[in-house]
């Protein structure tokens, strides 16, 4: 799942309902409702102590704590519970302020990825062995509704919050739309497996620790050069060390031109992020204002003593968000290149995480992002649900995303002198799957 998208008031309804979907549901237990009350009375006072704003956008947190309490004990399962509590924090339309529920004892994996691409949203992978492959799902459908539902900019990620992390589907409904624009529907199951034999919502400690292993890998940074006229950097996340971004930046500077593929970084440290823009800049450069709940201050990068100095072009797309956001938004302001791709995701804040826990024996984890700060750039405004727009807006088409075609990615490379094909393109970065500990 990636956190740092975007939940809007608007589709608040729309997380309820799709929790209310015709399913069995295992009932609560009164030990569970009152734990989830009690989960609700943290929540909302660590909302109180550290949200950016005291206002709370003017929301009225009282009325939505006493709203979501009295839902809670009407919900006829734990999960139901925990959506009351994910709702109240939605009312505060902010991206980086969410609700982590407390881990569930099993694994699941749906066998198949989607994205937004423009306005319309694509399968852009399928798992080898899963039970999409075998009834037919193939990159480059477009995904016309899941149990019902349309996804669009607005709503996908709470459609995936909800699916993935509120209340597991065991099978999703797709309709969808082949490029040559056929329609169909599927039902898809999810693939699940008990994690260990626990009670209650304890946590198997040695899933996690696989977990946090298998996602370093595919967090790692990739290149590839081409002789002495352009390296081609992919940044999955901003999880790097001064160590490691000198490192992407020494290499850098052996090139005329560097593309930065930050297609599908959901953001992450802000360490990372001046380290990156110091790489770029020799000189120390405002990277926007964090305006705080006591104090607006100002997010620097000490530029490079030895910067890279070429060309710099910079690739985004829907699932780019928040230090990815800022990033592009920065090398745009400052003209220092050229940002080519797909409207950026509008997830804009700087948050914290607190992990949280209750019971003695049985040990219940559960967690809240919650923002600290806006994010005000150079310009005076902020990216959230706003995003960066590219200077080159550039899309794969559904055949493109159906034959593993990048033509993004060879627009910006034949732009930079390098002739590289779509096809040729699409092989540089193979698609690397989560590992199954199944």
């Amino acid at each position: 799942m990636r956190v740092n998208r975007v939940l809007t008031v608007a589709v608040g309804s729309l997380l309820l309902s799709l929790c209310l979907s015709p399913q069995a549901l295992p009932q609560i237990s009164k030990l569970d409702r009152d734990r989830a009350q009690g989960i609700l009375d943290v929540v909302g006072n660590e909302i109180r102590k550290h949200y950016y704003d005291p206002k709370l956008h003017g929301v009225d947190w009282d009325a939505q704590l006493t709203q979501a309490h009295h839902k809670i004990a009407d919900a006829k399962s734990f999960n139901m519970a925990m959506s009351h509590i994910a709702a109240a924090l939605n009312s505060l339309d902010d991206s980086h302020t969410f609700f982590l529920p407390p881990v569930r004892p099993y694994r699941i994996d749906f066998g198949w990825e989607y994205q937004m691409i423009g306005d319309r949203c694509f399968v852009t992978h399928v798992r080898p062995g899963s039970d999409a492959e075998a009834k037919g799902v193939k990159p480059g459908d477009a995904v016309l509704s899941v149990n019902g539902f349309t996804p669009d900019r607005d709503n996908q990620w709470t459609m995936h919050y909800v699916f993935t992390v509120l209340r597991p589907q065991p099978t999703l409904r797709l309709t969808l739309q082949d490029p040559a624009g056929g329609q169909r529907q599927v039902e898809v199951a999810t693939k699940i497996r008990e994690t260990s034999k626990v009670k209650d919502f304890s946590v198997d400690m040695w899933n996690i620790i696989r977990d946090e292993e298998s996602e370093a890998h595919r967090m790692r940074s990739r290149s590839v050069e081409y002789g002495d006229e352009l390296l081609v950097l992919r940044i999955p996340g901003f999880f790097y060390t001064p160590t490691e971004v000198g490192d992407m930046i020494g290499k850098a500077r052996k090139h005329k031109a560097l593309i930065i593929d930050l297609r599908g970084d959901g953001g992450g440290s802000v360490d990372t992020l001046a380290f990156l823009v110091g790489g770029i800049f020799g000189r120390e450069l405002k990277i926007a204002d964090r305006v705080g709940r006591k104090e607006n201050k100002p997010q620097l990068a000490k530029g490079f003593h030895e910067p890279y100095a070429g060309r710099v072009i910079v690739l985004v797309d829907s699932d780019s968000a928040s230090a990815a956001e800022v990033f592009a938004r920065v090398i745009q302001l400052e003209k220092r290149g050229v940002i080519m791709g797909d409207r950026t995701a509008g997830a804009v804040m700087e948050a914290k995480h607190y992990n949280e826990q209750m019971g003695g024996d049985f040990i219940v984890y559960y967690g809240i992002s919650i923002t600290d700060a806006d994010v005000v750039m150079s310009d005076g405004k902020s990216l959230e649900h706003i995003g960066v727009t590219p200077d080159e807006p550039l899309l794969p088409s559904a055949s493109d995303i159906a034959s593993g075609r990048d033509p993004v990615l060879a627009h910006a490379a034949q732009s930079a002198g390098v002739k590289l094909s779509p096809e040729e393109a699409g092989k540089l970065f193979p698609y690397e799957w989560p590992e199954q500990f199944f």
